[in-house]
This record gives structure tokens, C-alpha cells and sequence, in this order.
């Protein structure tokens, strides 16, 4: 999967905002917008679920954009169907080139599963995304669902495991998609300390928005 750079300048950004380390966001994206995620420091997992902002429980379907696609990683090109089968947003640039859409957040209860019980108390995606969701009201935790971890690389193995390897990401890279519908954006900026997806070292990361 060849990267492709976005011809947007940054100085013509509507709006920016960086996401601290293992920090939540939620935001809206409006029809016809682009959206950049920037890996500011690299090898960082971006853990980001969608939902139609007209009817939230229209959201992003890993299982119908895989099969639309018949891939399952995400870059340039690829289209990001919802549950109703319309797309939501489509990626149109992307330097990085390639993302996950099988490793799924990380929670208390994967964390014990896969680390150990003393693990179970670190902060996780799942609690992020429940967190920023019943604070913005229009999502419940009905609405968590198999997300898509940008950046993050998790390969599958001949006999169809996954492992959780280093990033392929760097400082700088990014993505950048362009808003099908009005879009409610649910961010993890993911703080996973027990395996190589964030370097072990989880860092900020930037949301930029174009008209």
C-alpha cells in the first residue's frame, strides 16, 4: 500500500486540536470536510469510532467495510461504511498506509486476559470511549463498537492470529478523510502500556479540520 500526501495546506485549517497522551475527544465533522489525524510523534495508536450525526445509531460497520473493500487494513481510497450500509467518510490521503481494523480497544477485561490481574485497573480505550460518550449525551454504551485503531499495526499471522508488533508509523504521519455525511468523531487517543502499539510510550496526538 503505496503512502499518498495530502495537498492541504495546514495555515488553511479551520480548526486544530491536539489530544493529550491516553486522552478521550469527541467532535463533529460536517459534510463535505476533511478530517487529518496526525500521529505527532509517532508510533502512536489512534483507537476512533464514527456515527452518523443526523441518527447516532447509524455508525461505523468494520464487518460491511471489509467486505465492501475485501481487505482488512484501511488507507487511501478505502470507504468507511456504516451499519446501514451508507458510507460515512472516505480516506483520501494517508502517509502512513496502512491501519487496523481487527485489534479492536483495549479494556480492563482484555488487559487481565492478555497482561495480568494487576493490569485490570490501567486506563483503557473502552473506558475513554464510554467516558466521552455519556458526557456528550447523544451515545450510550450500546454504541461501542469494533473500532478502527489508526497507526496501529497489528499483523495477521499465516494461520489467521493477530500479534500486536511495533508501529509502522512515524513522527508526522497522518490521515486524512473526507466527511460523506455529517459525522460525529469518537477518539482514544489510546493509552496502552503493555504491548509495542504505542512504543510503550503513549504521546499526544493532533485533529485538523478543512472546509
Amino acid at each position: 500500500m503505496n503512502p499518498v500526501a495530502s495537498t492541504r495546506d495546514i495555515r488553511d485549517a479551520v480548526y486544530r486540536h491536539t489530544i493529550p497522551a491516553g486522552e478521550s475527544f469527541l467532535f463533529e465533522v460536517r459534510q463535505g470536510q476533511t478530517v487529518r489525524l496526525h500521529d505527532l510523534e509517532g508510533n502512536q495508536a489512534v483507537d476512533t469510532l464514527f456515527y452518523s450525526a443526523r441518527n447516532p445509531r447509524e455508525r461505523y460497520d468494520a464487518q460491511r467495510t471489509l467486505r465492501r473493500q475485501n481487505n482488512v487494513y484501511l488507507t487511501t481510497g478505502s470507504v468507511l461504511y456504516s451499519n446501514l450500509g451508507n458510507p460515512l467518510l472516505t480516506i483520501v490521503a494517508d502517509t502512513c498506509g496502512r491501519h487496523d481494523t481487527l485489534g479492536g480497544a483495549c479494556s480492563q477485561e482484555s488487559n487481565t486476559v492478555r497482561y495480568a490481574l494487576d493490569k485490570r485497573h490501567m486506563h483503557s480505550c473502552r473506558d475513554n470511549f464510554l467516558c466521552a460518550s455519556l458526557h456528550d449525551g447523544r451515545l450510550q454504551k450500546r454504541d461501542i463498537t469494533a473500532n478502527i485503531n489508526f497507526f496501529m499495526n497489528v499483523p495477521v499471522t499465516p494461520d489467521g492470529g493477530l500479534t500486536f508488533a511495533d508501529g509502522i508509523s512515524a513522527a508526522g504521519k497522518y490521515v486524512e478523510l473526507h466527511a460523506e455525511c455529517d459525522v460525529i468523531v469518537l477518539i482514544s487517543n489510546c493509552p496502552q502500556l503493555n504491548n509495542p502499539c504505542n512504543g510503550w510510550n503513549p504521546t499526544a496526538a493532533e485533529v485538523l479540520i478543512w472546509n
